[in-house]
């Protein structure tokens, strides 16, 4: 995972998500890429000694452009896609890549814990997820490629923007504190590099939009607060996961201090210009 380069396993894994596109090629309209492969669309290459690592392929599906037909299952199965092992709705696999579908929580049918009830479809072709309301509405049109110079293909996909996968990393890291084993420094590494890669207006723009929705607004809130509690110094659980993620590749305590900073400036800039709107 160190270098210049992307990591062989992440070259190898993009073939699998233009696939799952193209599977679902009639939904396009309701998919959205999340994810550390969207964060990796934003953040690009870096000079850190971290390559971009991952070889999940991560969607919202936006239930309200979601057709009634072809179902999700039989696209998925039609494609080769299997069910993972575990069972777990919206949980795909193919060649041992996973791929998952999911809506945010307060979409589809209240019913049921984890599968997303969204008739017709079959209730384990996706999975509800909290925290990934922001995507749905903080989301750009990219083109997807593939990265080992010979697969041609080029898919136009709406991407999570970086406002939303900052909102869902936050939540995905509060939630499994409570089962410490779930626990996992990239994902606090992936906050870190869209804090570090893009632009701090464009980011209080899109933070701005977020709060002002009544359907993303009260998670958007959630998840700048606990991104400020996990980040608010070099001792909090954010930066302790960040700080053995680059353990050994770049200097921890850099890396945490800097994460510590943008945080702070990024949470306080939100909230003085919310507090002036």
């Amino acid at each position: 995972m160190t270098g210049d380069r992307p990591d062989p396993a992440y070259v190898a894994a993009r073939p699998i998500l233009l696939d799952a596109l193209e599977a679902l090629e009639t939904q396009r309209e309701a998919l959205v890429l999340i994810g550390a492969q969207a964060v990796y669309l934003h953040t690009g290459d870096t000079e850190l000694a971290i390559a971009p690592y991952t070889t999940d392929a991560d969607f919202a599906l936006d239930v309200d452009r979601l057709s009634d037909a072809p179902l999700l299952e039989a696209s998925m199965a039609a494609a080769g896609f299997v069910r993972r092992p575990d069972g777990q709705p919206g949980a795909w696999e193919r060649d041992g890549i996973p791929v998952d579908l999911m809506t945010d929580a307060t979409q589809g049918e209240a019913a049921g814990r984890r599968g997303a009830r969204i008739p017709p479809h079959a209730q384990y072709a996706a999975r509800k997820v909290r925290g990934l309301e922001a995507a749905i509405l903080d989301n750009d049109v990219q083109t997807v490629s593939a990265l080992d110079g010979i697969d041609r293909r080029r898919i136009e996909i709406a991407v999570a923007g970086p406002a939303a996968l900052i909102v869902a990393k936050s939540i995905k890291i509060q939630e499994r504190r409570e089962t410490p084993h779930r626990l996992s420094g990239k994902d606090a590494w992936d906050v870190f590099l869209l804090l570090r890669a893009c632009e701090a207006g464009d980011l209080r723009r899109r933070f701005g939009l977020l709060l002002g929705s009544s359907h993303a607004g009260r998670i958007t809130r959630q998840g700048l607060d606990h991104l400020a509690e996990l980040f608010a110094r070099p001792a909090s659980i954010g930066c302790t996961l960040l700080a053995q993620f680059v353990e050994g590749l770049e200097d921890p305590a850099e890396i945490v201090n800097s994460a510590v900073i943008l945080v702070r400036e990024l949470t306080e800039s939100v909230r003085t210009r919310g507090s002036r709107s």
